[in-house]
């Protein structure tokens, strides 16, 4: 089993960071058979697979997101940022991926996203590789 935290720098108040190239370097690294799991350890943050192909998918997931759940409202947290809680609670805060001959069995349109819902921030996400 190999473990790794990797350091991300987001840039906006709410974004999705294509963060496939490192959990398959991680993988290529880690294990031949088994699986991988990608969690954010933010109450804000979260992580999804989705498309990658078409960049306008991002920009419309979170233009739907912002619009389902507005940044202001009448929420009752003091801190501001209830929306990125309730988002990042839809999102989820981590996926799980099949490996098999050292590659995650992603379909041919699927990525990888780090979700940032209440950047900019630094931000971590941890990756746990499981031979099985």
């Amino acid at each position: 089993m190999s473990f790794k935290e990797i350091h991300i720098q987001t840039h906006k108040r709410s974004e999705m960071v294509d963060i496939s190239r490192t959990v398959s370097d991680f993988v290529s690294e880690s294990v031949n058979e088994g699986i991988v799991v990608i969690y954010s350890p933010h109450t804000t943050a979260g992580i999804t697979i989705n498309e990658n192909a078409d960049p306008s998918v991002k920009s419309d997931m979170i233009k739907s997101l912002n619009k389902l759940i507005p940044y202001k409202d009448s929420y009752k947290h003091l801190e501001g940022n209830s929306d990125s809680h309730i988002k990042a609670t839809l999102t989820g805060l981590s996926v799980t991926v099949p490996v098999s001959n050292g590659k995650m069995t992603l379909g041919t349109w699927q990525g990888i996203y780090f979700c940032e819902y209440d950047g900019p921030r630094s931000r971590k996400f941890y990756l746990k590789a499981i031979s099985g």
